[in-house]
């Protein structure tokens, strides 16, 4: 019996029928069975079965986090402590990306930064320096769901007097 779940080794070997087909698989039956793959991985209690028992061999984090190609603190907080330590922090890390929205909104007053950088012709480290010396007026905006953005408001152009 190996150490994947049966959902990994039957992803697995149905990535591996596909590689050694006689005849070329379709392309988005490739993708599909990668991500069929993929997700099983993802999803399989062999890497924290692993990782355990590499604890237990007295690996120290450092060693578990290159192995795994993650960094020593993305390792901890992925596999460190109990099942229910890591069921919680991965609930509320589910309940975060519920919770917030991934896109900016596009109904913010003013200019983002980079907005008012491109429109000036200037870098926005350029920007920061003009509203921390009072040339241009900025504000943040902060959203009920807790994300902030930095909104420039830049000066009205003078309209021309009329003839």
């Amino acid at each position: 019996m190996g150490f994947l779940s049966a959902d990994a080794a039957r992803a697995l070997a149905e990535l591996v029928g596909l590689e050694q087909s006689t005849t070329d698989a379709a392309p988005l039956a490739r993708l599909r069975g990668i991500r069929s793959l993929v997700t099983a991985l993802e999803a399989d209690p062999a890497q924290l079965t692993a990782v355990r028992a590499a604890l237990d061999a007295s690996a120290t984090w450092e060693e578990i986090a290159d192995a795994a190609g993650l960094s020593v603190s993305a390792a901890k907080y992925r596999w460190a402590g109990d099942d229910a330590e890591i069921a919680s922090r991965q609930e509320a890390s589910r309940k975060r990306k519920r919770d917030r929205p991934s896109s900016v909104p596009t109904d913010l007053p003013g200019l983002s930064v980079s907005e008012a950088a491109a429109r000036l012709g200037v870098t926005p480290q350029a920007i920061y320096q003009r509203v921390t010396r009072g040339q241009l007026e900025a504000q943040t905006v902060e959203l009920p769901d807790g994300r902030s953005y930095k909104r420039v408001f830049l000066p009205e152009p003078a309209s021309s007097p009329e003839r």
